[in-house]
């Protein structure tokens, strides 16, 4: 019999739950979520999902601590859709995935794991990429580590960041009337 190891998923298995502070708010400190962070833009990050549905499952979040999307200012919004924009290029570079969902959960029943820290996720699908480990086992395969993921996705993310295409969307682009 072959075991499928992964450790790191221990915590969320068994619903262990830091009791201090926002995952978001403490990767922005944290030298052990350095490794995760894979873009800093001004306003919001790009970082691994610790627990991904695949690999490549990207979050974006705001620095600032804001919980729904009507809470954020101008330039948050302008800069999470860019880095959305970004993130999408990015796994579509690296993956070629066949679809990516892209999606905001607000609220509990909506399914937000975390409610006071809006954040967008990114997670590149395939076809058939739900297989029978994860019907009848209830397991995901993740053929990557998230070391491997990183590597391969930040130096795409400082590549396209540097380029800063007329694709994506900017301070610039955008009107404000009121």
């Amino acid at each position: 019999m072959e075991r499928l190891w992964s450790p790191w998923r221990l915590a969320y298995v068994t619903g262990a739950k830091d009791p201090q502070g926002c995952i978001f708010c403490d990767a922005l400190t944290s030298h052990e979520a350095e490794p995760l962070i894979l873009f800093r833009g001004s306003a919001c990050f790009v970082i691994l999902n610790l627990f991904p549905y695949n690999n490549g499952h990207l979050l974006i979040a705001p620095n600032r601590h804001v919980a729904t999307l009507a809470g954020l200012t101008r330039d948050e919004a302008i800069e999470l859709m860019a880095l959305t924009q970004r993130a999408e290029r990015v796994l579509t570079e690296a993956y070629q995935p066949e679809g990516i969902n892209v999606g905001v959960n607000l609220g509990r029943p909506a399914g937000a794991g975390i409610v006071d820290h809006v954040h967008v996720h990114l997670v590149p699908r395939w076809t058939g990429d739900t297989s029978f480990m994860t019907v009848i086992g209830q397991v995901r395969v993740l053929p990557e580590t998230l070391e491997a993921t990183a590597t391969r996705l930040r130096p795409i993310f400082e590549r396209l960041g540097k380029e800063a295409t007329e694709r994506e969307i900017t301070t610039e682009d955008t009107e404000v009337t009121e």
